[in-house]
């Protein structure tokens, strides 16, 4: 009996067929596959199933138990094992992201449906409409306290509301000496600019 054993390949290589008799003996396969197809690295590859492993001492017969003569095996390559350690950086990975679990739980929902976050927000909402009586108070103090102030820059009694001696008096300014240097330094600004403007009309 004949089996026909097809193997999926690789670039430049398509699909490879071989037919061989049902006893044949699975590590003789690639050689066989070697023979037919002198072209490919028979020496560099590897037979695989979609099941797993093959015992390379069993007969091609045990890859076919529905006795259907049509057997899908696999060529690979083999690989170059690195130097291992691979869980052990997973496990370092992982305690790192243990260590930086996060405490912000807003997103998450009560069993009410609401998110935490809203609950959070109505709580302070709360909390300030009840100190709303101490912010007024408070502002109402600091704008005592600016009127007091200026009352004393203007000199008003707080207690009676009434101005102080000196508050809302007239002073006349008898300076005669600064007014008389004021009015001569005016008088030779105005004939400054009286003689640059007969200069200008000149032709």
């Amino acid at each position: 009996m004949t089996t026909t054993i097809l193997f999926s390949a690789f670039a430049p290589f398509s699909t490879l067929s071989l037919a061989v008799p049902s006893e044949t003996p699975i590590s003789t396969l690639l050689s066989c596959l070697g023979d037919k197809y002198t072209s490919l690295p028979t020496d560099s590859l590897r037979l695989a199933s979609h099941s797993g492993l093959l015992d390379d001492t069993a007969p091609i017969s045990s890859l076919d138990p529905t006795q259907s003569s049509f057997v899908a095996l696999r060529l690979t390559t083999p690989l170059l094992g690195g130097k291992g350690g691979f869980g052990s950086q997973l496990r370092a990975a992982g305690g790192r992201m243990s260590s930086q679990k996060t405490s912000n739980n807003d997103s998450c929902r009560d069993l009410n449906g609401r998110r935490l976050s809203t609950i959070k927000e109505a709580k302070k909402l709360a909390e300030y409409l009840e100190s709303e009586p101490e912010r007024q108070a408070a502002k109402a103090d600091a704008q005592k306290a600016k009127l007091q102030a200026l009352e004393r820059k203007l000199g008003i009694d707080p207690k009676t509301g009434a101005p102080a001696p000196l508050a809302g008096t007239k002073h006349k300014f008898e300076d005669n000496e600064y007014l008389e240097e004021s009015k001569e330094l005016v008088d030779s600004v105005r004939s400054a600019v009286s003689a640059g403007t007969m200069c200008v009309k000149l032709p």
